[in-house]
């Protein structure tokens, strides 16, 4: 497949679980007249970003994946529109023990696996520890009806390991969910992942949230969800502020023309990389 019309959800907290749920079925519906073939939600979609307390009542917002009521809505809407679903969410594993995840369901409503993020940071603002598990089940690479998709979630960004295997692994169009506040990492958002599409020769969609959700102080969401090309060129970009459902036409032989001009996978040497795997 050519062409595939992609599509972001940029949004603000609703307020309520509910309400978020509603308002990305909306979304979703919007992308698929609009033609979307697939489509990314927000890190952690139906919730706040509650991380920036330590509170175990926010435990409650946890689902089973792929059992929990979420995801089958997800696969409904999924076959209904023909559409591919990446669906960040709060995923329980067991009784205390629990995931930042994102669900992947195929265009015909098909459950395809999940991918938990890997790095989890613990510093002020960012209680990440006291909510999730490191992931601890790799680098999947899905193969949808839209070629094959990666996911990495937000702090995974700071890290080039991670994006370097899910190129390794197939990938041809990678989703990055987030939620990132105005501050110390602002001027890595249009750096970081257009880095990673140019070192590994893949799409990438890269989501943040907009607003302010008062309950937890008064940090801002910048938003500036874009799509970037496998040369590192930003093809779409929502605004700072507003709420905004992004779409965008991917080129997706430019991944192989671009593998085929820089040959970064022919030349890697990982015979010359042990350090990188030493604690």
């Amino acid at each position: 497949m050519s062409k595939v019309r992609a599509a972001l959800v940029q949004t603000a907290w609703a307020g309520d679980k509910d309400k978020m749920i509603e308002r990305h079925v909306r979304y979703i519906e919007d992308a698929a007249k609009q033609g979307a073939q697939a489509i990314c939600l927000q890190e952690l979609f139906y919730g706040p970003y509650f991380c920036q307390v330590q509170d175990t009542k926010y435990y409650s917002y946890t689902e089973r994946i792929p059992d929990g009521p979420t995801t089958k809505l997800m696969q409904e809407l999924a076959k209904k529109h023909s559409l591919v679903i990446v669906v960040p969410m709060y995923e329980e594993d067991a009784p205390g023990v629990y995931y930042n995840t994102a669900a992947v369901i195929d265009a015909d409503g098909k459950y395809l696996g999940k991918y938990r993020k890997t790095h989890i940071p613990q510093v002020n603002g960012f209680w990440e520890k006291f909510y999730f598990r490191p992931g601890n089940i790799g680098y999947p690479v899905f193969d949808t009806a839209v070629g094959k998709v990666g996911v990495y979630i937000c702090y995974d960004r700071h890290f080039p390991e991670g994006a370097r295997m899910l190129g390794l692994h197939g990938a041809e169009l990678v989703f990055i969910p987030s939620a990132t506040s105005r501050g110390l990492s602002m001027h890595l958002w249009f750096i970081e992942q257009t880095a990673h599409a140019i070192a590994n020769g893949y799409w990438v969609g890269t989501i943040n949230r907009v607003g302010t959700e008062k309950e937890f102080g008064p940090n801002e969401y910048y938003g500036s969800s874009y799509f970037a090309d496998p040369r590192g060129k930003i093809v779409a970009q929502a605004s700072d502020k507003d709420e905004q459902l992004v779409v965008a036409d991917l080129d997706m032989d430019l991944v192989r023309e671009v593998r085929n001009t820089w040959q970064f996978y022919r030349d890697r040497r990982p015979d010359m990389y042990d350090d990188l795997v030493k604690p």
